[in-house]
Order: C-alpha cells, then structure tokens, then sequence
C-alpha cells in the first residue's frame, strides 16, 4: 500500500474524530476519569485542548509530514498552560496516557468503516501512534519550558500560596509566605471565582481586578483570587464572576468549593455567592429536580412551543414577585396575556399561582417547588429542541 493511500485513509478517520463531539467526549472523559488533577479542571477546557490537538493533526498529516516532527504549537501550549494552572507532570502525563489510548482506540474503530484492509489499519495505527508519541513529547517540553519559566517569577509564589489556601488538601501557608504574598492573616479577603481558563484571557482579567487589592493567580484551571473589595463592573461583561462576602484566610477552603459551584448556575457579569445561594443549593440536587419536574409538570409536552410558553411565563412571574405588570413589561405583553397564560397553566397542571388558590401556593416551600419544577422542566425542554 503507497503512503499516499495510508494518509488518505488516516485523514479520512481524524477527520470525522474531530467533527465528531461524542468522540471528542470519550477522549477527554478517559483522559479525566484516569488523572483527578485533570478532572478538576473545567471540562469545556480539556476539550478545546482535544480539539485544538485534533485540528493541529490533520493539518500536520495535510502537509505530509507524517513521519516528521513538524510544527506542534498546540501540543506546546497545552503543556504550558497545564504548568500555568497548577497541574503536576504525572497528573498531566496520567490524563495524556488515557486519551492517547482511547482516541487510538475510537480512530482504529472509525478506520475499520472504510473500505482499507487490514494492513492499511496496521500501518494507520503506526501512523496515528507515531503522531500522537510525537504530541505527548511536545506537551511535554511545553510543560517543562514554562515551568522553568514560571520558577523565576515572584508571580508563581503567589499562586502556589493561593493555591494552598483555597484548595481543600495540602498545608496550610505559614505567616511569612502569606506576607511574600502581600496578604496579612489577621485581614478578610473576598474569594474570587471567574470562569476564565485561557492563561492569556486569565492574564487580561487579572489586570482588570487589580485595583480591587489582592492576590489572583490560576486555581484548578479557573482564574481565582482573593480580592481587598468586592470587583463589581457592568453585568454586560462576557466574564462570570462569583465573589464571596469577605473572609478569614482560615475559612477559604470551605467559601471556595461553594464559589465554583456558584459558577456553575451563574450567567455573565459579577454575582455575589448570597444572591446564588438558593439555585447553587437547588443545582446539587439534579435527580431530585427531574423528579420534581416530572410530577408537576407531567402533562406537559416539552414539545409544545405552546406549553413552554406559559411556562416561561410562570416562571418569569414568579421571578418577579407575582406581579402582572412587571411579567407583562418584562415579556413585553399585555398584562391580560400573563393572567391568560397562568390561567392556562393552572387548568393543565396542579400548579395554581392565583392568590385565592385552594392549593396554596403562597406557602414559601410550595412556591420553592414550583419555581424549581418550571426551571428544570424548561431547561430539559431547551436541550430537546
């Protein structure tokens, strides 16, 4: 079999790999369930690591440099944002070894749907092997470049301290590393969340908080810190940021875990960990709220554009403290439309939200119920379209 033939077929495999998000899954969950420092990092930043790799391969194997070294600017990177992030070069080479397997594995069984014999694949999987050995060695070098990079920096000791105070294992830092790090253990500090992952967007952030006082570095591949006073700017900003009330340095291994958590349930802008209390604690639970949903809201269809209007409508009055005028302003519809839509909900379901209801649904919990059942059935309605 010519070369030629055998990088058609390979291109042809990583190709559908690549477009192909339940695979990209398998690859990051393998590589997740087999390396716990991993697994701790955002899920959608192991896959635009994956994918990004993916990406760099075709186009590696496209110049037809399959047996050469080449350019592996992806693989570098992610070695070095690893580094950056605080993850140890045997947890990283834990998570490298099992999505290696397992991308060979799905590659292999996407290989086997074309027409190639089988010394074809035998000479694909030596190919694809040989590839992905050479990705491993440049994540790698990428890893230990920045590393090093990273060790001559006063900005690394600050959030290897950071680290050790927000992280629930480990030990705890003495009195003279919190004050290398510009930070006094008889003051409260405000622990900071955001969702950003990319080292250099986690850089820009980091400027911004800046004037707000304190410590910043990245914690489990999330931007985090402990801020002087609460960060507040517009809540049209892209970034989603939890921040906690201000705490003693001893207390941020327990006010951290709720933080992440916190951003989990939170759209876009600043958010104080109080004000997400209630949907942080609810979102714990996602079984018991399936539950919930599927009994109260039993005969609706999820498929009804209709039924997830009124809904929404309900949903939208209670969120806005059973007030007609500002659901309908809040909508943008009449106010008649708003009784008529929980009119509807209420002759369909047993979820009356009328204040002379017989089911009382004033009671605090019951309204606790019903907020939470029309929030999880509408969520599942959204997936389904």
């Amino acid at each position: 079999m010519v070369a030629g033939r055998m990088t058609e077929v390979m291109l042809r495999a990583l190709a559908v790999v690549a477009a192909d998000d339940k695979v990209v899954a398998r690859v990051t969950n393998a590589a997740r369930a087999h390396s716990p420092e991993v697994a701790r990092l955002p899920e959608a930043e192991n896959r635009r690591h994956i994918a990004t790799l993916l990406a760099e391969g075709i186009a590696h194997l496209e110049r037809g440099d399959a047996h050469e070294e080449g350019e592996f600017t992806a693989a570098q990177a992610l070695g070095a944002d690893r580094a950056a992030q605080g993850v140890s070069i045997g947890g990283l080479l834990r998570g490298v070894h099992a999505g290696r397997t397992e991308l060979i594995r799905a590659s292999v069984e996407l290989a086997r749907g074309t027409d190639a014999d089988d010394a074809t694949i035998l000479d694909f999987i030596v190919d694809l092997d040989h590839y992905v050995g050479a990705v491993e060695r440049h994540i790698i070098s990428g890893y230990h470049t920045a590393e090093l990079q990273l060790s001559r920096t006063a900005r690394d000791l600050n959030t290897q301290v950071l680290r050790r105070l927000l992280v629930p294992d480990g030990d705890f830092p003495d009195a003279a590393e919190l004050g290398r790090a510009g930070l006094r253990p008889a003051e409260q500090y405000h622990c900071v969340v955001s969702d950003v992952t990319d080292p250099g967007r986690a850089r820009a952030l980091e400027a911004r908080l800046q004037p707000f006082g304190g410590v910043y570095g990245l914690v489990e591949g999330r931007l985090a810190g402990l801020a002087q006073q609460p960060p507040c700017w517009s809540d049209e900003d892209e970034v989603q940021l939890v921040v906690a009330p201000a705490t003693a340095l001893t207390a941020l291994r327990e006010v951290y875990p709720m933080c992440v958590r916190a951003l989990a349930v939170a759209v876009t802008g600043v958010h104080r960990l109080t004000d997400l209390a209630g949907e942080t604690a609810l979102a714990a639970y996602p079984a018991l709220a399936a539950t919930l949903a599927a009994e109260l809201m039993r005969p609706l269809d999820e498929k009804s554009g209709f039924h997830q209007e009124i809904a929404a409508t309900a949903l939208c009055y209670l969120d806005h403290g059973r007030r007609l005028t500002a659901t309908a302003t809040a909508l943008h519809i009449h106010a008649n439309t708003v009784r008529y839509r929980l009119d509807r909900l209420a002759e369909l379901t047993e979820i009356d939200l009328s204040e002379t209801s017989p089911t009382g649904r004033s009671n605090v919990l019951t309204t606790l119920h019903t907020w939470w059942a029309l929030r999880t059935w509408l969520a599942g309605a959204a997936v389904d379209r």
